[in-house]
C-alpha cells in the first residue's frame, strides 16, 4: 500500500486536492484510465525485425462494483497506417497494486474525500518487422465509468493508443516511448486552484512537448474486444463547453514544457482527460504518446497560505499581495511586509496593497487561520526596483543574410544580465538565442514576430516584440514608375535601397551607377534599375514618356450658383499647372482645384511639362440663389385650419405636401392638417442659378382636449358633493395650462375650478353639469355629468329583480347608495344561506353566477351596509328575484 503523506496545514502547500478518477461504477463500468507504452529491447530473432516490450497500465477505482482488473483480457492491435497487421495478447503481470491518499495527514482539509484506486500491468514482448510507416498500437475496451461530467452521454468505451516510428520518421536509431509518472493521488477541490504534475520520463532523453488532446472511444460491445481490421480513431462525445483541447473548461491549461496541469478546477464531478506527448529528436518530431485518465474533482477545501516564491516590482514602489489559495474556509488574515522603515506594520485584510518607501529586498509573511484552530503560513521575497524596460533594434533585409539584433534594454537599478530571444522563424525549432546582441539568418522570406525577454540582476523581467519583414530581395522603393517629360528637358530618376546600383539602357543617362541618375531621352524609354546587396538582387523599372509639345483644354464659359463649390477638370498631359487669379480656389497649382467664387470671374490656366507649355481661358458666371421664406411655424387645435404666409423672389415655387391645402398655387395657402405636418416651400429661378432652394414651416396640431367630468351619481338634500374634472393636459410637461368652466353654476362653490363642491336644497330632482376645459392655446373640450337628488335621508336602494341575459339591460344587480360615502359590504345569499357574492366597491354588482356557474332563477337574500356623509351607518336587508 502506498500513501501520499507530504501535505501539512502549517506549511505552504499546493492545493492539489484532486484525485484521478473514478466513480462508484455500476455493473461492468469500472475502467478509470489507462496508458499503452513500449520499450525497445534490441534486434529481433529474425533479420529485419526489432524486439519490443509492450505494456498496458490500467486503473480501477477501489470502490467500483464492476469487474476486477484480473478479469481483463488485453489484446493489442498493431496497425500499418490503419490496417491491422499483428495482434498481441498481454497477460496480467505482477498482480494488483493500490495507491491511496491518506487524508488523516491533512489536518486542514475541509470535506469528506476519498482517493484510492488499483493499478494493473499487462505485458508481453513482440518482434516487429522494420517498416517505413511505423506502427500505431491500439487496445480497445468497453467500460469507462458512467456519469462523466464533460461527456454528453454515458456508455462510452475506451481506446488506448501510442505510436512506434518507422524509417520514414526515424531513419537511424530506435525508440522507446515515454512513460508517464504515477502521481495520481493528487486531490483537486471544485472551483479551487490546483497544480497536477503530469510529466513523463523518456528512456531516450528525447525532447517532450505536452498538450491536451481528444480521448478516443470504442464500441461498447464487451469487456474484452478483439482489434478491428481497420483502425478508426473516434473521439468521445464531449459536452458543450468542453473538448479534447479544453477537457476541464477554459480555466485549466497544461504547460507544454513541464506537463504541469494548472488553473481553477471545474465544478465537482468526473472528467475524462487525455494528454498527448509530441516526441522530438534533433529538432524533428518522431512520434507521439498518450495517457487517458478520469480526473475526480471533489467538494473540498484546504486552509492554507499560498504566496509566490518571489514578487518583483519593476514599475513603481507599490506591491500588491494576495493569497493564491482559493480556500473559502479562511477565517482571518495577518500580513507583515518586512519594511525596516515601518517594522510594526500589519494588516488583516484578504488582500494588501503596500507602498515601500525605497528600493530594496524585503520578506513579507502571511498567516491565515481556519476552523479547528488550523493555521497556515507562508512568506515571499519582495524585490522593488522600478525603472526597468526591455527594447531592441533590428538591422537586416534579405533572407539567407544575417539579421543583427541589438539589445536596448535599460535598468535604473542593477544591470541587464539575461536575454532570451525568439526570432519567430516558423521553419525552425531552434530560432532562439541567449546572447545579448545575436544575429540570425532566416531561410525563407516572410513577416515574423521577434520577441526579447530580458532580466536584470535584481530579478526584473520585461518583454518586447517587433514585427520584422524578411524580404526575398532587398527592398527597393521608387517614388514613381511612369512619368512624362518634354523632349527638351532633363529628368532626375530616384530610388531608395541598400547595395550597388546599375541603370540600363545606357541611353542619354548621367550617373547610371547611382540611386539618382539624370536622363534626357528623345523618345519614350523604359529604364531598369538593379540593386545588388551582397548577392541579394532587386530590380524595378521607370517608364519615361517623351512629348515634343503639350496642349490644355478647359470647359467653356459656364454658370454656377454663388457660394457653390466645384472642380474643373482640364484635359492635358502636363505635370505642372497655374490658375489665375487665385481668388475663390483652394490651391491654384492643382490641376483641378476646388472653386468657390464670390463673383463672376475670368480664369486663365497655364499648363507646363518642363519647358513645354500651353494656356487656356474660361469664364465662371456666379449667380445668386433665390430667397425662400416659408413663414413662421404655427400651432392649431385639432380640427382647425390656418393660413401660411410665405415670400420669395423666385419665379417658380411649389408646396409639398399639398393635401388638405387650399390655394396651393399661392404663397398664402390655407391648410387643415390632421396631425403635425412640415410643409416644404421649394423655389427656383428659370435662368442663371436654377438649383432649387427649400424652406420649411411646421404646423403643429395640438392633441385634442379630452375632459372627464366623472361618473353620474346620486346624492341627498344638503349632502356636499365633490365634483372633479380632469383632462389629458393636466400636468402637461410643455407648460400648457387649462381653464375649467362648469355650467350651470347653480349650487356650486365655484364654477371656474376643476373641483367645485355642490350642495343641493331639494328644489331639483336632478341636474346635468357641463364642464368645459380650455387650454392656453385656445383648444376646447367638454364632458357632462348627471346628479340625481333624493329628498329622503341617506339610503341604499336595491332593485327588486334583475335579468342577467347579456342584453345589456338590467344584467347586473348593483346597490344604489344615496348619501353614502363608503359601502361596507353588499352580500348575496342563496336559499340555503350560502354566501355567493360580496363586494364593498360602489359601482360593482352581482352578474348571477357563482364560481363561474350561472345560478338558477328564484329569490335570493341580500344584506348591505354603508356609512353616510354624516358618519352614521345605514343597513338594508331584503330579497331580490333573479329572472332568466
Amino acid at each position: 500500500m502506498i500513501f501520499l503523506n507530504n501535505i501539512a496545514c502549517n506549511k505552504k502547500t499546493t492545493l492539489v486536492v484532486l484525485a484521478m478518477l473514478f466513480v462508484f461504477a455500476a455493473h461492468a463500468r469500472h475502467v478509470a484510465g489507462g496508458e499503452l507504452f513500449y520499450k525497445y529491447l534490441g534486434p529481433g530473432a529474425t533479420p529485419g525485425t526489432n524486439s519490443y516490450h509492450i505494456t498496458l497500465r490500467l486503473f480501477r477505482d477501489c470502490a467500483s462494483t464492476g469487474p476486477l482488473l484480473q478479469s481483463e483480457n488485453v489484446v493489442v492491435g498493431f496497425y500499418d497506417g490503419n490496417t491491422l497487421v499483428r495482434t498481441l495478447g498481454l497477460p496480467l503481470t505482477g498482480g494488483i497494486s493500490t495507491i491511496q491518499l491518506n487524508t488523516a495527514l491533512i489536518p486542514c482539509l475541509v470535506g469528506n474525500v476519498s482517493v484510492c484506486y488499483q493499478i494493473a500491468l499487462f505485458t508481453n514482448t513482440i518482434d516487429l518487422p522494420i517498416n517505413q510507416n511505423g506502427y500505431t498500437l491500439s487496445r480497445m475496451g468497453c467500460c469507462r465509468i458512467d456519469n462523466i461530467s464533460n461527456l454528453s452521454s454515458n456508455n462510452v468505451g475506451s481506446n488506448y493508443v501510442t505510436f512506434l516510428p518507422g524509417t520514414n520518421t526515424l531513419p537511424v536509431g530506435n525508440n522507446s516511448s515515454p512513460e508517464y509518472k504515477i502521481k495520481d493521488t493528487t486531490l483537486v477541490c471544485a472551483s479551487k486552484k490546483f497544480n497536477l504534475d503530469f510529466s513523463a520520463v523518456d528512456p531516450d532523453n528525447d525532447s517532450l512537448s505536452y498538450s491536451f488532446c481528444e480521448a478516443y472511444t470504442a464500441p461498447n460491445t464487451g469487456q474484452n474486444q478483439a482489434p478491428p481490421q481497420i483502425l478508426s480513431l473516434t473521439s468521445v462525445p464531449y459536452a458543450g463547453g468542453y473538448s479534447g483541447t479544453m477537457p476541464l473548461g477554459p480555466d485549466v491549461t497544461i504547460d507544454p514544457v513541464t506537463g504541469i496541469i494548472s488553473g481553477t478546477a471545474p465544478p465537482a464531478g468526473q472528467y475524462v482527460v487525455n494528454v498527448c506527448i509530441a516526441e522530438f529528436r534533433n529538432g524533428k518530431q518522431i512520434g507521439y504518446h498518450r495517457k487517458d485518465f478520469i480526473l475526480k474533482v471533489q467538494s473540498c477545501d484546504i486552509i492554507e497560505a499560498d504566496l509566490p516564491s518571489s514578487i518583483v516590482n519593476c514599475k513603481d514602489y507599490t506591491v500588491y499581495f494576495e493569497n493564491q489559495s482559493t480556500s473559502s474556509s479562511i477565517l482571518s488574515y495577518k500580513w507583515t511586509v518586512g519594511d525596516p522603515a515601518n517594522p510594526t506594520f500589519s494588516a488583516n485584510t484578504p488582500t494588501l496593497q503596500y507602498t515601500y518607501p525605497d528600493t530594496g529586498r524585503f520578506v513579507a509573511h502571511l498567516t491565515v487561520t481556519g476552523p479547528n484552530s488550523c493555521v497556515g503560513t507562508d512568506s515571499t521575497i519582495v524585490m522593488v526596483y522600478p525603472g526597468y524596460k526591455t527594447a531592441f533594434s533590428v538591422q537586416g533585409d534579405c533572407y539567407l543574410r544575417p539579421f543583427q539584433f541589438t539589445d536596448q534594454s535599460t535598468a535604473k537599478y542593477g544591470t541587464v544580465s539575461k536575454w532570451q530571444w525568439n526570432f519567430g522563424d516558423p521553419n525552425s525549432n531552434a530560432a532562439t538565442s541567449k546572447q545579448q546582441n545575436p544575429s540570425y539568418t532566416y531561410s525563407a522570406p516572410g513577416t515574423v514576430t521577434v520577441t526579447l525577454i530580458s532580466q536584470s540582476d535584481k530579478g526584473c523581467i520585461d518583454s518586447a516584440k517587433q514585427s520584422v519583414v524578411i524580404y526575398s530581395n532587398p527592398p527597393l522603393n521608387l517614388p514613381f514608375r511612369d512619368t512624362l517629360i518634354c523632349s527638351i528637358d532633363t529628368l532626375q530618376l530616384q530610388s531608395t535601397s541598400n547595395g550597388s546600383y546599375s541603370w540600363t539602357p545606357n541611353y542619354n543617362i548621367i550617373n547610371a551607377n547611382t540611386a539618382t541618375p539624370f536622363v534626357f531621352p528623345k523618345t519614350t524609354t523604359t529604364y531598369q534599375v538593379t540593386v545588388n546587396n551582397n548577392g541579394c538582387i532587386s530590380k524595378d523599372t521607370v517608364r519615361v514618356r517623351v512629348l515634343d509639345s503639350i496642349t490644355v483644354k478647359v470647359v467653356p464659359d459656364t454658370t454656377v450658383c454663388l457660394t457653390d463649390t466645384f472642380r474643373l477638370y482640364p484635359v492635358s498631359e502636363a505635370l505642372g499647372y497655374e490658375w489665375s487669379p487665385a481668388t475663390g480656389m483652394d490651391n491654384p497649382k492643382l490641376k483641378s482645384p476646388l472653386f468657390k467664387p464670390t463673383a463672376s470671374t475670368n480664369y486663365r490656366l497655364i499648363a507646363n511639362l518642363g519647358k513645354c507649355r500651353d494656356t487656356a481661358y474660361t469664364r465662371i458666371i456666379a449667380d445668386p440663389y433665390p430667397n425662400a421664406n416659408a413663414g413662421a411655424d404655427v400651432g392649431i387645435c385639432f380640427g382647425g385650419r390656418t393660413q401660411l404666409n410665405a415670400s420669395t423672389n423666385a419665379t417658380i415655387f411649389s408646396w409639398s405636401p399639398n393635401s388638405n391645402m387650399l390655394n396651393s398655387n399661392t404663397l398664402q395657402p390655407t391648410v387643415a392638417p390632421g396631425n403635425t405636418t412640415p410643409y416644404l416651400l421649394t423655389v427656383r429661378y428659370d435662368t442663371g442659378c436654377i438649383k432649387p432652394v427649400i424652406d420649411t414651416v411646421v404646423v403643429t396640431v395640438y392633441t385634442p382636449v379630452k375632459v372627464k367630468a366623472g361618473n353620474d351619481t346620486a346624492v341627498v338634500v344638503n349632502q356636499p358633493l365633490q365634483l372633479h374634472a380632469t383632462s389629458n393636459y393636466d400636468g402637461d410637461s410643455t407648460g400648457t395650462t387649462v381653464q375649467y368652466l362648469w355650467t350651470p353654476a347653480s349650487f356650486l362653490s365655484s364654477a371656474n375650478i376643476p373641483n367645485p363642491i355642490a350642495t343641493f336644497n331639494g328644489l331639483n330632482d336632478s341636474i346635468q353639469y357641463t364642464v368645459t376645459a380650455t387650454t392656453s392655446a385656445g383648444c376646447i373640450g367638454s364632458d357632462k355629468v348627471w346628479v340625481r337628488i333624493f329628498k329622503t335621508g341617506p339610503d341604499i336602494f336595491i332593485p327588486s329583480a334583475f335579468t342577467p341575459n347579456n342584453d345589456n339591460k338590467n344584467d347586473i344587480l348593483k346597490p344604489i347608495p344615496v348619501g353614502i360615502t363608503s359601502l361596507l359590504y353588499f352580500n348575496i345569499y342563496n336559499r340555503w344561506g350560502q354566501l355567493i357574492f360580496t363586494t364593498h366597491q360602489i359601482g360593482e354588482g352581482w352578474d348571477g353566477t357563482y364560481n363561474g356557474t350561472m345560478q338558477p332563477p328564484g329569490a335570493y337574500v341580500f344584506t348591505a351596509e354603508g356609512i353616510d356623509f354624516t358618519g352614521k351607518k345605514v343597513f338594508k336587508k331584503g330579497t331580490v328575484v333573479l329572472i332568466r
